[in-house]
């Protein structure tokens, strides 16, 4: 019997119960008792694992974005822009790649309304044939603060106050009184746009700038927005009120309803692209996540659509170990100078190692659908099957080679080390 064939799976399960070394229990509901009345003896190993597992069910929420909903579907190319990128999953219209898709509020806790004033999350993990690619952004497309050093203040102050554990106005105008850049971000925040009816009726919008690298070498800035095919809707403050009185997981089951019954909630994938070598012609900073690019100067183009035809098997498996990150890209996707998106090319996946463990690549739906291979051995729950004798590289027992070399931006970097903020200098 080959042991890794039924590897843990509720498609395998047993008929009858068993503990979780797979030994069966003929007594799933009461302890192992001197007599009839007890006490209960250490020695009932499975009510001592029962309890042990239960004990440790929950694993730390996010610090933001802990409230959300996921689903999976499909984004398919409809327009192209192979000339703009070498991104094998962009190659052609009529690709597809297959994707999950969680949205979320950002500051409140994993059980908190989803009719509560705050932006909205809108992260997107693409399974592509060359690795996954996460779009991580927003419902808006700016963001409060422009630099990376200043966001955990930021989410000290947009949360409850840690003496009274009390959201506090005065905490969150106090913050941001020093930081003016952020109105751009509040004029959108305190706007009707402030609560999206639901996750089907709002925009998305990658919010930084990335680049897009085409095979010859040249390279764009871009921005991605996301557009729901339905339209945008939203709540007003009496409306929040009543919907979220009546269901404070409105959110989460008109994504699940709708995908249940066929009516599949579709976005379709537009882009602003700029060169380079032009942003200093423009009256803002290209790289500043608190600035919009205006669209009559550089307009959206269509890319493609993203559709959710599948409502998740596992709330825990597939939302809650869902993970994310800006680091993950693929060849043809770059980074910018961008200072935010620097800074959260580090966190998330700091915060992911932290929450989920040092392998949390390895579960089923962070890992990547294609093959790959690497010498990142062992550690906390490490579940990978080897059998190779070699880890490490190079080896002449061992065939990996290098990949093919991929274009990255061509740019020569130079400049003092400085920490003076030019915005604040103009």
């Amino acid at each position: 019997m080959d042991p890794y064939k039924h590897r843990p799976s509720s498609a395998y399960n047993s008929p009858f119960w068993t503990t979780n070394s797979g030994a069966p229990v003929w007594n799933n509901n009461s302890s192992l008792t001197v007599g009839t009345r007890g006490p209960i003896l250490l020695e009932d190993y499975h009510l001592v694992e029962k309890l042990a597992n239960f004990d440790r069910e929950r694993i730390p929420e996010r610090v933001v974005h802990a409230r959300g909903a996921s689903a999976k579907g499909f984004f398919e190319v409809t327009h192209d822009i192979s000339q703009l990128t070498c991104a094998d999953f962009l190659r052609a219209p009529g690709v597809q790649t297959p994707v999950i898709v969680r949205f979320s509020t950002v500051i409140h806790e994993r059980g908190s309304p989803e009719t509560l004033r705050d932006p909205r999350g809108f992260a997107v993990k693409f399974y592509t044939r060359e690795g996954n690619f996460d779009l991580v952004g927003n419902n808006f497309p700016v963001f409060f603060v422009r630099d990376g050093m200043k966001f955990p203040d930021m989410v000290h102050a947009l949360k409850p106050n840690p003496k009274s554990h009390i959201q506090e106005n005065w905490r969150i105008l106090d913050f941001f009184s020093h930081h003016p850049e952020s109105l751009h971000m509040f004029s959108f925040l305190f706007d009707d746009l402030g609560v999206p009816q639901d996750y089907r009726h709002m925009e998305g919008s990658g919010v930084n700038t990335y680049t897009l690298i085409n095979k010859d070498g040249k390279a764009h800035y871009v921005k991605f927005h996301w557009k729901p095919t339905c339209g945008v809707k939203c709540l007003l403050e009496e409306e929040c009120i009543k919907v979220g009185g009546a269901n404070h997981s409105h959110a989460t089951q008109d994504l699940y309803n709708a995908i249940a019954s066929g009516n599949y909630p579709e976005w379709k994938l537009f882009i602003q692209i700029m060169d380079p070598n032009h942003e200093d012609r423009f009256d803002f900073d290209p790289l500043d996540v608190t600035k919009t690019w205006p669209e009559d100067i550089l307009p959206l183009q269509p890319v493609g659509r993203l559709v959710l035809n599948k409502n998740i098997d596992n709330f825990f498996a597939e939302n809650e170990q869902l993970a994310f990150c800006p680091a993950i890209i693929v060849p043809g996707v770059y980074y910018s100078d961008d200072k935010l998106l620097q800074t959260r090319i580090f966190s998330y996946a700091d915060t992911q190692r932290h929450r989920l463990g040092p392998n949390y690549l390895q579960l089923p739906v962070n890992a990547p659908k294609c093959a790959h291979h690497n010498n990142h051995h062992d550690g906390f729950m490490n579940f990978m099957h080897r059998d190779e004798e070699v880890n490490y590289f190079p080896s002449r027992f061992d065939p990996c080679h290098h990949a093919e070399r991929h274009p990255i931006p061509p740019p020569v970097l130079s400049g003092k080390r400085d920490k003076v903020c030019k915005y604040y200098l103009l």
